[in-house]
């Protein structure tokens, strides 16, 4: 790739066919860029595209402590007796040679001094008369260098740059052909850089060039595995450092098809190739990981490059929360996790070779990113990237370092170190057409030969289990022994939440036809019915939250309009029959929420808790509370981590501040009550003070 220029195109010359195949012959396994002494960047791109500019800046930008920078020309008149004169006058075998001992020489001095080469030249030439290009890379090339920068400036200011020179003669060549020569020159080294793992990046012409490019040549100078290794290991010390020592449990996380059904990487190069077609494929990273690089650092590495080369910072983010929108977490996971934030001894982590941006976008949507940390990179600036061998050093360390009991969740082969290296492991396992198509082979290998001792979670519960039950048992994640399991056999309650609204304004005005004995059958239904809709909007929007969702405006366009927060995943239970009409009043406020009739415990059912986030108890009085425990106790029995929320018109004051009602429920986690007023009196209604009588006018039944 050092060279001057092709000379004649003769007919000796090795076509860019042949030397690719010759490089496949002769070069059996890809290399690690972190496995050569010297780090060694070329900056290539055609002739008229900058290169020389840019390494001036970079000298100066740099420094010649820690870098040292090469124009391919000068290296070659330094190493070839004669100088550039003789060098020209030489065969392209000779020329060949030169070219080898120059780069060798480079990567020589680089070692040898511990700096970094930036190394300006060519990989073709390519005449506009010639139907292909000449190649003028050698095998020596590929295996010192470690990186290569391509300078990516649009054809047309490549073009207008070379009529502008006036230092050195060039010939005259279209845009076209210019545009042809770059996209060549694109593809090639892509693939020879995959092969030989040579870390490869697109620049673009941009203010902030020199700015891009400095840095990061500056992170090509020190990242290799180690450093790697020590920047996650640190952001995850960092984590346990914030829980003060209370952590005893650790759950260890993947999130790609794991906390969500949904690949945010898949869905990122998507949403790019979908706006810029003619750039990127859809399937980049399928690409780049079932290429030669398969798994491996350099490959993570890569796909970092990859991201960095496609959008700016801002672009990025952008990018990263309309994925995060197109992201939804499994709710067995969020509510299982809403348990997590509510106990000092468990932590979790996300751990993720996918986009930390992404993740942290959903965990904040879901409410989670107070307590739920994210380790995973996909810029520069993250610092390091997310290996299988980094997911099982990071379980290693919380066992050996941090002396915590770890489960750890996974979905695919990249989690098998980490499940293999936890205490407890759970294969989670999706729809057949979504799901990891190796995990088979490499589950059966890790149970059979690794020791491997897994169970596995069925999400969503209606599709297909990996391998058999027998092999790999099922678990439900919502089970309530397999919950209390999870948290280390104990949880740690905040007890029963009370929130009411005795003293408003708003409460003593819609109380009072409650309380009127004048008001019975549609009227006092109509007015339960709105006490249940002002309990959901003014209380129960602020214990569950609201998401936003879009709505037209009357001005016939597009705003930003709320609901309740997953109002779809919610479940509201009428008990009957007192709680019919303030349960209505609440499915008013929040109409996408599932409604069932309560009769008795046993008219919920789990497939009316299944997929669900919340499930509200809605009754008209309690008084002792004890069917309301009974309804509690029933849906944990079915969902030990679903949020539950009683909403009642009147409560007995005793009921919830002296044993009764929370003192039942003290064991239950997730538990909110609301209620419009808590009464001292004792009272307990029958024939025409019953509230359920005077509700359906049937007051005079015995």
């Amino acid at each position: 790739m050092i060279a001057t220029n092709c000379g004649n195109a003769s007919s000796d010359l090795p076509t860019l066919t042949a030397d690719v195949q010759l490089d496949r012959a002769t070069t059996t396994e890809p290399r690690s860029a972190s496995d050569h002494k010297a780090v060694v960047v070329g900056l290539y791109g055609v002739p008229g595209s900058g290169k020389t500019v840019l390494l001036k800046q970079l000298k100066h930008e740099l420094g010649q402590t820690h870098f040292a920078f090469y124009e391919g020309s000068e290296m070659i008149a330094t190493v070839v007796p004669g100088g550039l004169d003789a060098f020209q006058k030489m065969k392209e075998q000779e020329k060949s040679h030169w070219r080898r001992h120059a780069i060798d020489a480079i990567g020589k001095n680089c070692a040898d001094r511990g700096q970094v080469g930036v190394v300006a030249g060519h990989f073709m030439f390519w005449s506009e008369e010639q139907e292909a290009g000449c190649p003028v890379y050698t095998q020596n090339d590929l295996e010192i260098f470690t990186h290569i920068l391509y300078l990516n400036i649009p054809a047309e200011v490549v073009a207008q740059r070379r009529l502008d020179d006036t230092e050195r003669s060039r010939p005259s060549i279209s845009t076209v052909h210019l545009s042809k020569w770059q996209q060549e020159e694109k593809t090639q080294l892509r693939h020879l850089c995959r092969y030989h793992g040579i870390l490869f990046s697109l620049v673009s012409s941009c203010p902030t060039l020199l700015n891009k490019v400095s840095r990061l040549l500056q992170d090509f100078q020190y990242h290799n595995e180690k450093y790697n290794l020590s920047q996650a290991e640190s952001k995850l010390d960092d984590a346990v450092v914030a829980s003060k020592g209370q952590l005893e449990t650790a759950w260890v996380m993947d999130a790609d098809r794991t906390l969500a059904a949904e690949d945010s990487g898949a869905l990122f190069w998507k949403m790019v190739s979908d706006s810029r077609p003619l750039e990127y494929e859809r399937d980049t990273l399928k690409a780049l990981f079932s290429g030669p690089l398969g798994h491996s650092y350099t490959a993570f590495r890569q796909a970092v490059i990859l991201y960095e080369e496609t959008a700016d910072d801002q672009e990025f983010d952008a990018l990263c929360q309309s994925v995060a929108s197109a992201v939804t977490m499994h709710p067995e996971f969020v509510s299982l996790l809403q348990l997590v934030a509510e106990q000092r001894h468990v932590g979790a982590v996300v751990v993720t070779s996918g986009l930390r941006r992404v993740w942290d976008k959903v965990l904040e949507r879901e409410g989670l990113s107070e307590k739920v940390k994210v380790i995973g990179g996909g810029r520069i600036a993250d610092g390091f990237v997310v290996s299988a061998a980094v997911k099982g050093a990071l379980v290693a360390r919380l066992r050996e370092a941090h002396h915590m009991y770890v489960w750890a969740f996974g979905d695919s082969p990249l989690d098998l170190d980490m499940l293999r290296k936890a205490d407890r492991a759970v294969i989670v396992v999706g729809e057949e057409q979504t799901r990891s198509k190796t995990m088979d082979a490499a589950l059966i290998n890790a149970i059979d030969y690794d020791g491997l001792r897994a169970r596995q979670a069925v999400l969503p519960s209606n599709a297909t289990p990996r391998l058999d039950v027998t092999k790999l048992p099922i678990i439900k994640l919502t089970d309530p022994e397999y919950v209390k399991s999870l948290l280390h056999d104990r949880y740690t309650h905040g007890g029963l939440q009370v929130l009411c609204a005795t003293d408003r304004k708003a409460a003593k005005l819609l109380a009072t036809p409650m309380r009127d004995a004048a008001v019975a059958g549609p009227r006092l239904r109509e007015a339960h019915r709105r006490v249940g809709w002002y309990l959901a909007i003014e209380f129960l929007a602020d214990v569950i939250g609201l998401e936003q969702s879009p709505i037209w405006h009357v001005l016939g366009h597009q705003t930003r309009g709320y609901q309740l927060f997953h109002e779809p995943q919610t479940t509201v239970v009428a008990l009957m029959r007192g709680g019919e009409p303030m349960a209505l009043g609440v499915n008013d406020a929040f109409p996408l929420a599932m409604f069932v009739h309560g009769s008795d415990t046993d008219d919920i059912k789990l497939h009316h808790l299944q997929g669900q986030l919340t499930i509200v108890l809605v009754d008209s009085v309690v008084n002792t509370g004890k069917t309301i425990v009974e309804f509690v106790e029933h849906v944990r029995r079915l969902h030990a981590t679903i949020r539950i929320v009683i909403v009642a018109g009147v409560v007995q004051a005793q009921c919830v501040s002296r044993g009764g009602l929370s003192h039942a429920l003290a064991r239950h986690a997730n538990i909110h009550l609301i209620a419009l007023r808590l009464s001292d009196t004792k009272f307990t209604g029958s024939g025409k003070t019953d509230t359920g009588n005077r509700l359906f006018n049937t007051t005079h039944l015995p």
